[in-house]
């Protein structure tokens, strides 16, 4: 009776899948920002919206001007998060649209480098600003 079982494969052999028709993901071109990662986006949105220079006031004998700094690596950061936070929180306020919504739409406007977004504006208003100061 031992002698008439087969070995059978524990795992059937499947077809290998393809997305969007393509045998490789490296030859996918993503357009649809709803198709990316999340997470990449909030990592684009916050590099594109840390200021690089910022201006800082500099008292010398009694006169005050502003000098061009560099902006330190943490602070870049730190700010940027500030201002994503603070331009979704403006977008919301009396807005029907939630915070989540305004927030999401801030990230995506910001890791795309577009005008719309707050934390954008903002930084190039900081980096205008500064370069007058240089």
């Amino acid at each position: 009776m031992a002698e008439d079982w087969e070995a059978v494969p524990a795992v059937a052999e499947s077809p290998e899948i393809k997305l969007f028709g393509k045998w490789s993901t490296d030859d996918v071109q993503i357009n649809d920002i709803s198709l990316q990662n999340p997470l990449q986006i909030l990592v684009n949105a916050i590099i594109n919206s840390g200021p690089r220079e910022d201006s800082t006031r500099i008292g010398r004998a009694g006169t005050v001007r502003r000098q061009a700094v560099d902006v330190s690596p943490l602070r870049r950061v730190n700010q940027a998060i500030w201002l994503l936070c603070t331009g979704a929180r403006e977008a919301a306020f009396r807005n029907i649209k939630t915070i989540a919504e305004c927030l999401a739409d801030e990230l995506i406007n910001a890791a795309k480098g577009s005008s719309n977004s707050y934390a954008i504006k903002k930084k190039d208003e900081l980096e205008r600003v500064a370069k007058s100061n240089r």
